[in-house]
């Protein structure tokens, strides 16, 4: 099956070019779909405003959608203009029975409001677009559409965006997001000179993000194009974050590119293709490994809070806690060393050969060091045990069994990225402990040995390994990547919260 998603948008046209149907397939084109339409209404319009609509019976709207889906497989569905009760009606009968599991997901844009300030539906339609928003994965109101939704005043300040799109979700049991564009010129100072978008759900913000506010007077069709952007993006990404950031980055360079076209005496269009033309395409934020970084912030988080970390920052973890500890790294640093030498034997150059090598055996040697100051330890206070005795944990098993499965069927992409946490985590833990290090820390030779310059510098050249590959990567690939790097963190943290029998 092809990667390239089915993206159908239902909305109605611009003849002008920016906005409905017109901006819709720009979009999806840009952002890498097939996009496919079903007329709700021609408008009369241009960039100065909309001068007539003329409205398709319903009934031949649910015929273009029936006769698209008769023979096409949708992937996502973005909604537009339905300028009345019956059209929408119609649209929510059909989406109906696809909804759930295989279906496609559904943004809607509940275009009651342009950006020129034009209404283009009338109050009789409000409340069907409310039932609508049930059919919905998305919502993606301006915030005059977010006020007309929740009965009340658009938002002035970005607070109280956030916190009527919290409450449309809450009401709707729908992900909103929050556009912050109409807050030039009336916001309290906290977002000038700037544009923020949120993903926002039932218990608050999911995603915020932020970005220079793009001066210009081409902003015409800006929210029928980031919507068919979400839609296009979450078919191909699969995570509404992931397509948001997208999105917002596509859309911003849009805004700038349209400085080089002529159209119209009004709000223009955004450059649509502007990326396209300069041969350039959609980034994909999977193939920035601080995407990667940024998606485990919260179990970065909750790895703070193991009573390990916590116990070991305080100096108050108890001797055989922290043996059992370093006799379960011994295990792990043996097999994770093997690992490491496969990662060499896939590198194509010199250097990365030798810098994965060179790790390998560092393994090794940090793994002799350890053991064998514990066993000085053990034999100082009389006792005699044997070395290698301890059993592999069951926490231990599941990460080694994870990091031989990538490097047996893994390429080295995959290789490198379910590496990189053991890097990357340790180096991050490694600093934060080290502020907490003294000269009379009970582990104060372990804390410093992960906050070392040289170990910050095989971490760095960790990263700079793994970003190359994730952006040399085919999508496919790159899919792999995250999730060998995702199930090691994971693997990490039950690593650090695991207990002695």
């Amino acid at each position: 099956m092809s990667e390239i998603p089915n993206v159908l948008s239902i909305a109605g046209s611009d003849p002008s070019g920016g906005a409905g149907i017109q901006a819709d397939l720009k979009s999806i084109a840009a952002c890498g779909g097939y996009g496919m339409a079903a007329l709700t209404a021609l408008t009369a319009q241009n960039t100065r405003g909309v001068t007539g609509v003329h409205l398709p019976p319903a009934d031949f709207v649910t015929t273009q959608l029936e006769a698209i889906a008769d023979d096409v497989r949708v992937d996502a569905v973005k909604i537009g203009m339905l300028a009345n009760v019956e059209t929408i009606e119609a649209v929510g009968a059909w989406l109906a029975p696809r909804r759930g599991p295989g279906g496609p997901a559904v943004v809607l844009d509940p275009v009651m409001v342009a950006t020129s300030g034009d209404r283009l539906t009338d109050d009789d339609t409000v409340a069907a677009l409310r039932y609508l928003l049930s059919h919905a994965d998305l919502v993606t109101p301006n915030l005059p559409e977010l006020a007309v939704l929740l009965d009340t005043e658009p938002a002035t300040t970005w607070p109280e965006a956030l916190e009527q799109a919290q409450r449309l979700a809450q009401q709707a049991d729908v992900l909103v997001l929050a556009k912050g564009g109409h807050l030039a010129g009336h916001d309290d100072g906290a977002t000038a000179g700037r544009c923020p978008d949120a993903l926002v759900g039932l218990d608050g913000v999911v995603l915020e993000l932020d970005d220079e506010r793009v001066d210009t007077t081409s902003t015409h069709g800006t929210g029928c194009s980031l919507s068919s952007a979400m839609a296009t993006l979450y078919a191909r990404f699969g995570d509404w974050p992931t397509a948001l950031r997208a999105a917002k980055g596509w859309l911003t360079q849009a805004l700038r590119d349209a400085a080089d076209l002529d159209v119209g005496s009004g709000h223009g269009p955004v450059g649509h293709l502007g990326q396209l033309w300069a041969g350039k395409s959609v980034p994909d934020p999977r193939a920035d490994v601080q995407y990667w970084w940024d998606l485990i912030e919260d179990l970065r988080a909750r790895i703070d809070d193991v009573w390990f970390v916590k116990q070991l920052a305080d100096g108050t973890l108890e001797r055989a806690d922290f043996e059992h500890y370093l006799a379960q790294d011994s295990i792990y640093l043996r097999t994770y060393s093997k690992v490491l030498s496969r990662a060499a034997q896939l590198a194509p150059t010199l250097d990365e050969q030798q810098f994965w090598a060179n790790s390998a055996s560092e393994c090794l040697a940090v793994e002799l060091g350890l053991h064998q100051a514990r066993l000085a330890e053990a034999e100082a206070r009389g006792e005699t045990p044997t070395e290698g005795d301890a059993p592999m944990s069951a926490e231990t098993r599941s990460y080694l069994n994870h990091l031989l499965s990538a490097a047996a069927i893994g390429s080295y992409a995959v290789v490198a990225a379910a590496v990189l946490p053991c890097y990357w985590l340790y180096q991050d833990i490694g600093t934060r402990l080290a502020a907490a290090n003294r000269p009379d820390h009970p582990y104060a030779d372990w804390l410093g040995m992960y906050s070392s310059p040289e170990f910050d510098a095989a971490t760095q050249q960790a990263i700079a390994i793994t970003q190359r590959l994730a952006r040399q990567a085919d999508p496919r690939e790159r899919e792999a990547m995250l999730d060998a790097y995702l199930e090691s963190s994971r693997q990490e943290m039950d690593f650090f919260a695991q207990r002695r029998p």
